[in-house]
């Protein structure tokens, strides 16, 4: 019994994520990205589209002139109930809100998890105001490795799996069935045809908070070095990428 609730429990967070239930490097630099790149956006009425456990949305409270957090998954919900006020229980698909009433909509590795990601964004981008933006961190195909694991032979493979987003996206997606991973060029084609102007097209690195924990010195040096890499043409090798988009 225990067995079966543990890999029902772990084929969950495969299709849906998991947010970190830790704020660390990785999470505290991408948050000073939203806040530089939100400009005066963050600072009105914000809308954190798949907020977990509610890490970003509590941060974000200290800009925000009105902050909601929304999420599939209402014992996440639960455990963000104690630090954020406005939650909703919805679908990215079908956003329960009034056209044009965010200012900015934050989507931080979600994208990837809904079942249509187009619908979602078109959500998305209904719900922004003129000149509001939508912030996404999302995965980067570029990637040398598979962040959430594979399925092999029916059975959920945890774990980072090197090179599978370089195969055909026909092998790749027998693979990994339970998560999108976007090329530049996909995302380009995910919002034609919207109201969405690009701002920052940017790749991004991790902070391997993990190695380092493990192996400070190595860890903290290719940390500097990955991150030195986002400023050269290798950046297409980075971990997610990170787009601005404003509404026109």
């Amino acid at each position: 019994m225990a067995d079966s609730y543990y890999s029902a429990d772990l084929d969950k967070a495969a299709q849906r994520g998991e947010p970190s239930a830790v704020w660390r490097a990785g999470q505290a630099r991408r948050l000073e990205k939203i806040r530089r790149y939100g400009a005066d956006s963050i600072r009105g009425r914000v809308l954190v589209n798949g907020t977990g456990i509610g890490a970003y949305q509590s941060r974000l409270a200290h800009d925000a002139r009105l902050i909601v957090g929304l999420d599939i998954e209402f014992p996440r919900l639960a455990e963000a109930k104690e630090h954020n006020p406005l939650l909703v229980c919805a679908k990215g698909e079908a956003l329960p809100f009034a056209d044009g009433c965010f200012d900015a909509v934050l989507s931080n590795e979600v994208l990837e998890h809904v079942q249509n990601d187009r619908v979602a964004v078109e959500e998305i981008s209904r719900t922004l105001a003129q000149g509001g933006r939508l912030l996404i961190f999302c995965p980067n195909r570029g990637y040398p490795f598979e962040t959430h694991g594979i399925y092999r032979k029916g059975e959920y493979r945890f774990g980072n799996k090197l090179f599978v987003n370089y195969l055909p996206k026909k092998w790749r997606d027998r693979l990994a069935p339970h998560v999108r991973v976007y090329t530049r060029h996909d995302l380009s084609e995910l919002i034609l045809g919207l109201p969405l102007a690009k701002e920052v097209v940017r790749t991004v690195f991790g902070a391997y908070d993990n190695i380092i924990q493990r192996k400070p010195s190595f860890g903290k040096a290719l940390r500097k070095f990955l991150h030195w890499l986002e400023k050269t043409p290798l950046q297409r090798l980075g971990l997610s990428h990170f787009w601005v988009l404003r509404k026109e």
